[in-house]
């Protein structure tokens, strides 16, 4: 079986329902959404450039909510589902230059909770993974010293086939659960 790579403009609401419907057409069943588009950050509140906040949020946090909104349907209709959204600790920080990453990732996390609360009477569970620091283009760079992808697909496999009756609007992290926003997680700098 050989591997189809599409793409979608996850900032568009139409792109993402037809990356979801041509799934559906072409495999029967949406079983496992991972919402993991993402770009770096680097400006101040102060300095962003002209619409680049609002893209930056439309990119992780609209693309996540376009996803559930065209996916969920798909779910009920079939009685199951696992939807996994990519969140970040910086939600729960203060990094400098981290602003709309940091309130995307922060709506994602809110945003699921609710979505895993409005469905928790069905077999749809809608969970976080929080990669960790991880070598891939969002930081514009080769970092060697930061874990490979692959590092990170224990924890979205185990999301991706939790049993029925299995947790809903929980964090991971490295095949555990995360306790978001305990307070311990500002950093000053």
């Amino acid at each position: 079986m050989g591997i189809n790579i599409l793409s979608a403009d996850v900032s568009d609401p139409h792109s993402v329902q037809s990356f979801i419907n041509l799934a559906m057409e072409k495999t029967g069943s949406v079983d496992v959404l991972f919402n993991n588009a993402g770009m770096g950050f680097g400006y101040k509140v102060d300095n962003f450039p002209e619409g680049s906040f609002e893209y930056h949020v439309a990119v992780h946090l609209f693309g996540t909510i376009y996803g559930m909104r065209y996916a969920l349907p798909i779910m009920q209709e079939q009685g199951h589902g696992r939807i996994i959204n990519t969140i970040s600790r910086n939600a729960e920080t203060n990094v400098q230059r981290t602003s709309a990453y940091a309130a995307a990732k922060a709506g994602i996390w809110s945003a699921s909770r609710v979505a895993a609360n409005e469905n928790r009477d069905q077999d749809i569970l809608i969970n976080m993974i929080i990669p960790g620091p991880t070598n891939t283009s969002i930081w514009g760079k080769d970092m060697p010293h930061l874990q490979k992808p692959e590092d990170t697909f224990p924890t979205a496999k185990l999301l991706a086939s939790m049993e029925t009756g299995g947790p809903t609007g929980k964090v991971y992290w490295d095949e555990k659960e995360y306790p978001m926003f305990n307070g311990k997680n500002e950093i000053l700098n």
